[in-house]
């Protein structure tokens, strides 16, 4: 056994402390001069012992361990700082290809992982994303901050406050939903977030985001269902001029779109089976290759996904890889339905339309216990959604004075029917051909939104609130031609 490292100080005392726990004497030295060269003070540690006497004689903003140790591992050293509670952040060294041992210690607290053989200019990324929020906490004059820490630490303030506030609800499900994302946060562990359609899955990741370190970061949302399968590697991973034809010039994927902040998987379960498989080892490795290139790039982002699948069937069914859920699926959050949570509905129902209010500029009519009831007795499949639907038409419908209820258009099912999508009349007649049917309609839509926006794609994308690449994707596929097609600008 290595005998224990006297405490020594390389650089003055505000820079961050930072101790390396590897039983491999190249290695800690390795670390060691990667580290010092950033300005950090460092102490090394060739066992779990070792370090545990390190850590009783000196307080660090960040613990880094190799996962094997010659008296034990790093979940143990784990362990040993969830006990402590003094804030340390932890990054664990696991072995190539040990996916195990990486998702078990990101569920032990890890804040990350890095895989051997170490890529250094991943080691100094991880660090310093590790050590931003550390620094934010610890740090009281800016100006002493050492500079690498200065130019990557993001200051919390109202953004996070405003986006977990906009899960509007104080009940039980929605209060464990909020301390769950406050704590998930801190990490960099990946996040699923599950849920019926509806339930505001997407803003529990943007909740995610602005809570964290990386809220200042890029935040880049996309949506699995509505990228066309031939397109997926180029729009995840970018592309390089002359990959193929038409590609004349270098277009970044949505990886490195989001390098440094939050990428934000929405129907994660929608993704075909061959994308599941490259989107796998982009995660393992944190590296993507661009479609024409024959160089990997490194890439720096959290991962949160979202879906209204049962996952766990999906890969019972074989319709998911089960090593890319259990990477994804570290940590899980489940967003309740809004028969769930029904006490919720006046908050939600007052937050909508003070929304609607201030979008319309349309004073607010008063909210009574009559249609609070009404809204209650109805079965809201659709969720947040739908409620929020019925509550636009019954501001349409008021005089000015008190919300009106459309019962028409909102039919409360029996008490002896199921309230269930599967079991509940369809409002319409079946179609005879349900794609062509859907595709005529969205085609309807399409085609409308782009005549009152004079053919603006953006304009129009934003109007139906998707991004201006899906409306290509939509407009190509539904073969809808548009004055200046040829043009490059729609802005």
């Amino acid at each position: 056994m290595l005998r224990p490292k006297p405490m020594r100080s390389h650089s003055p005392i505000t820079s961050p402390c930072i101790l390396v726990v590897d039983d491999e004497p190249d290695l800690r030295t390795l670390y060691e001069l990667t580290l010092l060269r950033e300005g950090h003070q460092v102490d090394t540690a060739g066992s779990v012992f070792e370090a545990g006497q390190a850590l009783q004689s000196r307080r660090y903003e960040l613990v880094i361990s190799d996962m094997r140790l010659p008296d034990g591992t790093g979940i143990d050293l784990l362990h040993t700082l969830r006990e402590r509670r003094d804030g340390e952040r932890c990054i664990v060294i696991t072995a190539y290809g040990s996916a195990d041992n990486a998702v078990e210690s990101l569920k032990a607290g890890a804040f990350d992982y890095l895989t051997k053989p170490v890529d250094l200019k991943q080691f100094r990324a991880a660090v310093a994303s590790a050590l931003a929020g550390v620094m934010d906490r610890t740090e009281t004059t800016v100006g002493d901050t050492p500079a690498l820490v200065r130019s990557v630490a993001p200051e919390r303030g109202s953004g996070a406050v405003s986006a977990v506030d906009r899960l509007v609800g104080e009940s039980a499900p929605m209060l464990a939903v909020k301390e769950r994302i406050s704590k998930v946060a801190r990490g960099m562990a990946p996040v699923l977030i599950s849920g019926e359609s509806g339930t505001g899955k997407e803003l529990a990741a943007r909740a995610i985001h602005a809570s964290s370190h990386r809220g200042r970061g890029p935040w880049v949302a996309v949506n699995c269902s509505a990228i066309p399968e031939a397109l997926l590697e180029a729009e995840f991973f970018g592309v390089r001029k002359g990959a193929y034809t038409g590609a004349t010039q270098d277009r970044e994927g949505f990886f490195q779109a989001a390098h440094g902040g939050t990428l934000f998987l929405d129907e994660i379960g929608d993704l075909p089976l061959t994308m599941q498989s490259k989107l796998l080892r982009a995660i393992q490795e944190r590296k993507v290759r661009p479609l024409g290139s024959n160089r990997e790039e490194l890439v720096d982002v959290r991962l949160v996904s979202a879906t209204h699948k049962d996952l766990r069937a999906e890969v019972a069914a074989n319709a998911f890889r089960q090593d890319l859920f259990y990477r994804l699926n570290v940590i899980d959050i489940h967003l309740p339905a809004l028969r769930e949570r029904k006490e919720d509905l006046p908050l939600l129902s007052r937050a909508i339309l003070e929304r609607i209010g201030l979008e319309t500029g349309a004073p607010v009519p008063a909210l009574t216990e009559e249609l609070l009831a009404q809204l209650a007795s109805h079965p809201l499949h659709g969720n947040v959604r739908e409620l929020e639907n019925l509550l636009h038409r019954a501001m349409a419908l008021s005089d000015g004075k008190e919300l009106r209820w459309d019962g028409a258009s909102a039919p409360v099912a029996p008490d002896n029917e199921p309230n269930h999508p599967e079991t509940a009349k369809p409002p319409v007649d079946i179609p005879s051909d349900l794609q062509g049917h859907l595709d005529a309609q969205e085609r309807e839509i399409l085609v409308c939104a782009l005549r009152d926006s004079k053919f603006n794609r953006t304009a129009a994308a934003q109007r139906l609130g998707i991004s201006l690449r899906q409306i290509r994707y939509r407009m190509q596929r539904l073969n809808i031609e548009a004055p200046g097609d040829d043009d490059v600008d729609d802005a």
